[in-house]
């Protein structure tokens, strides 16, 4: 077994598949941003005051790393593996799941796609612009997770 699957499990058969698209990736994107900065940005002002936002650093502290970066991959990490989706995915009933069984992804594949986001951001975001072209609308960190965004069928 591929230590970067979940399950073993066979594709679907005889299943059509519908991929999901740059534009309402976008959008479910937009939703999970505003949900993490309703949760963080709240945090770092009660720990750090005005000058969090003043001072403009990428890395304020320890806070700021715990609440800014590590929150928000653990989050999405446990999210994709335990519903196959983010809060902005459900919205729009998306699923993120492996390429070749269709299930949720594991933890490897998962990290993999995560640090993908930020191969993908360079250059210039090529590599999340790809989900426009690519004929499985995979962008670049999917590609590397194995993994494939589709819409949930069972809806």
């Amino acid at each position: 077994m591929d230590d970067m699957t979940s399950s073993n499990a066979e594709p679907p058969q005889a299943k059509t598949v519908e991929f999901a698209g740059f534009w309402i990736r976008l959008a479910a994107t937009l939703i999970d941003t505003v949900i993490i900065l309703v949760i963080t940005l709240p945090l770092m002002y009660v720990i750090y005051g005005d000058a969090y936002f003043e001072q403009g650093l990428l890395y304020y502290g320890y806070a700021d790393l715990l609440i800014s970066y590590l929150f928000p991959i653990i989050a999405t990490v446990v999210l994709w593996m335990r519903l196959s989706a983010t809060p902005g995915k459900m919205v729009f009933h998306l699923k993120v799941v492996d390429e070749r069984s269709y299930n949720k992804p594991g933890l490897g594949q998962s990290l993999v796609r995560y640090l993908g986001y930020f191969i993908s951001a360079i250059p210039m975001g090529i590599g999340f612009l790809r989900v426009g072209w690519h004929k499985k609308k995979q962008g670049l960190h999917d590609t590397l997770a194995r993994t494939l965004v589709i819409k949930d069928q069972q809806d």
